[in-house]
């Protein structure tokens, strides 16, 4: 087994946690342990890996994703060594650092925090309570240090150079803080959950609050330039009572108050804060821990599920959209799946979220630029509703990952000629459940505030969304539905073509919009639109 560089390191700190009341030897052990296992397992920015790839070559998966958190970190340089308003610049910094390191922690690392196993393997041996909840603490740690170098590692650089030591120094003691906030109101915030449900319920909503929490974070970091006003190319802040829920303001506002001269009572206040908050969350963190712990043990409880919702609708929409009686029964059976596959959700659900928010951000983004409310209606923002298709790749690829692989068995005793009922099936159960509702909610706000001129561009957009639909299908090459491993289902090892299907999604949303400026420009391109559709769907699942 290997012995890690970290665990070396914190060797050096063993008579700290052996006066603290933990057994250093067997705390080590654990971790050494944990850290083997997650070698084995690709982080989310690394994607897939081979099946049969050998494990030695899987340990440093972790590792090899640090430069791509570190070329994404390279983005926030600019705003660390130009200009000389620091409220602003550092709350757009700690904004970003905040959605990239809360997002990371929630896809690769609510699997730590809601780990069962550490008492259920070690709980029955002459182990204390402290020194699992440490080894846990310790563990989650390590990642996240490395993570925090990695996106702050340009930053930093760039900080030392242009500010000097004592502006360095301030700017990683407040990095520390802002982690440790992280991972405390991650943890509470499930501990809540847990706190109130058990069984099957509670790790549906505990999906949920991964999903939404990624939904939030992304709503956040749009909200932190709506604090500052770009006045005669000066930015101007003006605080507000409401600025004391945003986070990066907090963190910012120490090196507007020790750098930039400005002592406002609000700047005292959110620099106190930024200070004493992440250490009174981390203080009722570790007092919840036994709580915690208790809440969790509900997440090995197997409840019975109840019967699926919707009664017999699935049964009618299927008869209608689907053509063979093939067909209808891989359609209710992708639907379950679907709804029932927490992994699917999990890697699908936040991508469904940003797809819903995104076209109503970059559409008040036009209405902060300087345009009128009337202008806006009357203008081509409604075209911003293609933002809803930016799901459809990652969900179309994720159909065919299950946390059940095993029960691929099934689709080999089906007496069928071909395939094609069972990918037709399957798509249009993604369809049907995930990108219509999503398409539906979106239509009808924006025809209450464009008026009913764009439902004929809406019938292009929903045909053209229906042709990406089945263009990703096809481009992306898959396997059987819901027959390969649920941990080998990332998106970035498809980069590339994720790439290449965006630059399609954004063609089709060009030629959208030139077409508007013609006088029959949209019937001709629903007209062709729609034959390359039935074209499609007629030809893509041939051979298969």
């Amino acid at each position: 087994m290997n012995d890690f560089k970290t665990l070396i390191v914190l060797d050096r700190c063993k008579a700290l946690f052996e006066k603290a009341g933990m057994d250093y030897v067997q705390m080590r052990r654990i971790l050494q342990v944990k850290l083997t296992m997650d070698g084995r397992r690709a982080p989310t920015l690394i994607g897939k890996t081979s099946r049969s790839a050998d494990p030695d070559e899987l340990s440093n998966q972790f590792l090899k994703s640090l430069w791509i958190y570190a070329v994404m970190g390279a983005v926030m340089t600019p705003f660390v060594v130009m200009g000389h308003n620091l409220i602003f610049q550092m709350s757009i910094v700690f904004g970003i650092l905040m959605f990239m390191i809360t997002t990371s922690l929630i896809s690769d690392f609510s699997s730590v925090l809601l780990d069962v196993r550490d008492h259920t393997i070690l709980g029955s041996k002459p182990v204390n309570a402290k020194t699992i909840n440490m080894a846990k603490a310790i563990h989650i740690m390590i990642y996240l240090f490395f993570i925090t170098g990695s996106i702050t590692a340009a930053p930093l650089v760039g900080v030392l150079f242009r500010h000097g030591i004592v502006f360095f120094l301030i700017f990683v003691l407040e990095i520390v803080l802002m982690d440790l906030l992280i991972v405390a109101i991650t943890a509470l915030l499930y501990w809540l959950v847990l706190r109130f449900f058990d069984g099957e319920k509670l790790k549906d909503i505990i999906n949920y609050v991964q999903i939404g929490l990624t939904m939030v974070m992304a709503v956040g970091y749009q909200l932190i330039a709506r604090v500052f006003n770009l006045v005669d190319l000066q930015i101007g802040y003006e605080a507000q009572w409401w600025h004391v829920f945003l986070f990066p303001v907090w963190f910012a506002a120490p090196f507007e108050w020790l750098f930039g001269g400005h002592r406002g009572e609000a700047i005292i206040v959110f620099s106190l804060l930024s200070v004493l908050l992440p250490l009174l969350a981390v203080w009722i963190y570790v007092r919840m821990i036994p709580s915690f712990e208790a809440n969790l043990r509900k997440l090995s409880t197997q409840t019975a599920r109840k019967k699926g919702r919707g009664g017999r609708w699935p049964d009618v929409l299927g008869r209608w959209i689907c053509r063979s009686r093939e067909e209808q029964v891989f359609f209710r059976f992708a639907l379950g799946m679907i709804r029932k596959e927490r992994d699917y959700k999990l890697k699908v659900y936040p991508s469904l979220g940003l797809s819903l928010i995104f076209p109503f951000i970059f559409m008040f983004n036009t209405f902060n630029s300087g345009s009128s409310w009337e202008e806006i209606r009357a203008g081509n923002s409604y075209l911003f509703m293609y933002f809803c298709a930016v799901m459809i790749p990652s969900a179309v690829m994720m159909l065919q990952y299950t946390s059940t692989p095993k029960g691929a068995w099934i689709f080999n005793t089906v007496p069928l000629r071909n395939h094609e009922p069972v990918y037709k099936g399957t798509l249009k159960a993604c369809i049907a459940q995930l990108i219509l509702p999503i398409f539906v909610v979106e239509s009808i706000i924006f025809t209450v505030i464009f008026g009913v001129r764009i439902l004929p561009d809406l019938l292009v957009i929903l045909i053209m969304t229906l042709l990406y639909t089945v263009i990703s299908f096809r481009l992306m090459g898959l396997e059987m539905p819901f027959t390969e491993p649920a941990q080998a289902g990332t998106q970035s090892g498809r980069a590339g073509l994720m790439l290449l299907l965006f630059l399609i999604l954004g063609a089709m949303a060009g030629l959208h919009f030139a077409l508007r400026f013609s006088t029959y420009g949209v019937y001709v391109l629903m007209a062709v639109a729609l034959i390359a559709n039935i074209a499609a769907w007629k030809l893509a699942f041939r051979n298969l």
